[in-house]
């Protein structure tokens, strides 16, 4: 059984020492891939060395974060879209909206996210998205990129069945992690009516760590448990699951 972490920050502090015994780990449950996103120019130096430590295996993004859009915003997407035209990269990600702690850079962040999905489409990119308490908002700034061919995961998807149909309806993935474990994150429900091919998983490691674990780091061996959990609200063997959202990363990432 082969499976992907579409979605984990494996260079963070919190693996600091014990990155190769994370992988090594994952590795024993079947994870043959970890997907890096991006979050701001401090964490890229850290993110290519684990990439280059791990050929093939841990494969980075390249984007800014909403969470740290800020006043130097200009100089962070300069410094993103200068590494965009250095070399490839699996995604521009993660980018999107975020207005749960903050919402005095708004604006900033809804122009950082259309330049970086304008980035995406010059580029044939797929993006990666994250989106809190910005959902709809979210939806309706992709629906124009999507209809020209733009793709890609929101990431930690845990929205409404209302949010689920229209993100596959315009092609994008739901990234499926911890969340479907928590007992009234109503995620499950949602899920059971939307089909795999629109399906890919990830931990978001070190956060939003799956039952049994919640309130302990997470890491991309947990995937296990979010393959559990989601083979239990499909009623589908896990071997099916696995083969079914790993074909579904490697088709939007190129293999």
């Amino acid at each position: 059984m082969i499976l992907i972490d579409t979605h984990c920050h494996l260079y963070a502090e919190e693996f600091k020492e014990e990155a190769d015994a994370v992988i090594t780990r994952a590795k024993a449950q079947g994870v043959s891939k970890f997907y890096l996103p991006g979050i701001d120019s401090t964490e890229i130096a850290g993110m290519l060395a684990l990439e280059q430590s791990y050929p093939g295996t841990c494969i980075a993004m390249m984007g800014l974060h909403p969470c740290y859009v800020k006043e130097n915003y200009r100089q962070e997407l300069e410094i993103v879209k200068d590494w965009l035209d250095k070399r490839p990269f699996a995604a521009i990600g993660e980018i999107g909206l975020d207005y749960y702690w903050d919402t005095s850079f708004k604006e900033q962040q809804q122009e950082s996210f259309r330049l970086q999905m304008d980035w995406a489409l010059e580029k044939g990119m797929p993006i990666v998205i994250h989106t809190r308490n910005a959902m709809q908002e979210t939806i309706e700034l992709v629906k124009p990129y999507a209809a020209r061919g733009l793709k890609g995961i929101f990431h930690c998807f845990s929205g409404s069945n209302e949010s689920a149909v229209q993100i596959t309806q315009m092609g994008f993935l739901l990234g499926i992690g911890g969340v479907i474990t928590y007992k009234n994150a109503g995620l499950g429900e949602v899920l059971a009516n939307i089909e795999l091919e629109h399906l890919v998983l990830e931990t978001d490691a070190p956060y939003l760590t799956p039952v049994p674990f919640r309130g302990k780091r997470n890491e991309s061996s947990y995937l296990t448990y979010i393959l559990a959990k989601l083979s239990e609200v499909k009623q589908l063997p896990e071997a099916e699951i696995a083969a079914i959202t790993t074909a579904n990363a490697e088709k939007l990432f190129g293999g």
